[in-house]
């Protein structure tokens, strides 16, 4: 049985995690749910862990996200932070939805692939 994303209901500060889930089901689920939600996906080889961050954990992220650029800035090296960008590779069925990243120093010579 399928589950569309509209009947999964994750509190904050809890975790679902679905197994049995192929890769085709996540890539759905993942353009169901819309880049503009509060949950955090994460895949690896049939299973997916979805969660819901605190308030308190929003609040920490950003102080972290800041203090790194505030770093980088500092040493003079080139970087491209990218949020929460869902980084996957469909090869070895995998994915994760960091709270934060960055591409540094290499940033200009890497390929993102937006898809």
């Amino acid at each position: 049985m399928q589950k569309q994303f509209s009947q999964i209901s994750v509190p904050p500060g809890h975790q679902v995690i679905l197994r049995g889930i192929d890769w085709q089901h996540f890539e759905s689920l993942l353009e169901e749910s819309g880049e503009h939600r509060t949950t955090r996906f994460a895949y690896h080889v049939g299973n997916l862990e979805i969660m819901s961050p605190l308030a308190a954990h929003e609040d920490y992220k950003s102080i972290i996200r800041n203090i790194i650029e505030i770093l980088l800035e500092e040493l003079n090296l080139e970087f491209r932070a990218l949020g929460s960008t869902t980084l996957k590779n469909d090869l070895v069925s995998q994915a994760v939805e960091p709270d934060e990243c960055f591409y540094i120093q290499i940033e200009a010579n890497e390929r993102i692939d937006k898809t």
